[in-house]
């Protein structure tokens, strides 16, 4: 019997699908985060990005705001980096539908980045993946504390 146990273990830790598939650390297996969501009490799609973040392991505190424009002017988003609701988490402005993947990176990294965005709302981003639609390619940007914007994370759709 342990012998049969012993080998199986040795089977799994050898394996390299198993070993390498990054698929398996995402989600509830690593670190929490916190994060608060202001978001407008009819939108759909906000609601599906809380999904996704939640899928992904972070808590999030939902805030229904009447005007997410006035959040946005308090955590200085720019109107062409804007889009339907605005996170923060540690500091940092997430903006959109920036993939929890990218947030994730972002606070591991410890950079001077203040702002992640996905501006407008492109279709196959977390939220905006309603099975059927097509989905668009689109680029997660990054505004660092001297408005310097950059292109933090790219994701082409074929």
């Amino acid at each position: 019997m342990k012998i049969q146990f012993l080998s199986v273990l040795i089977l799994l830790l050898l394996n390299p699908l198993w070993a390498a598939n990054p698929l398996w650390l995402e989600g509830k297996t690593e670190t929490q985060y916190d994060i608060t969501v202001y978001r407008s009490a009819t939108c759909g799609c906000c609601k599906g990005w809380i999904s996704h973040l939640k899928d992904h392991n972070f808590n999030v505190t939902d805030v229904e705001v009447s005007d997410v424009n006035q959040i946005k002017r308090q955590f200085n988003i720019p109107q062409r980096a804007s889009s339907c609701h605005t996170g923060m988490v540690n500091g940092v402005a997430i903006e959109g539908h920036v993939p929890a993947q990218d947030i994730k990176r972002l606070l591991k990294e410890k950079s001077d980045i203040r702002l992640l965005t996905v501006p407008a709302m492109p279709s196959g981003t977390p939220g905006m993946d309603t099975p059927g639609a097509p989905k668009d390619s689109f680029r997660v940007f990054s505004v660092d504390h001297d408005n310097q914007v950059g292109i933090y994370n790219e994701y082409d759709i074929y």
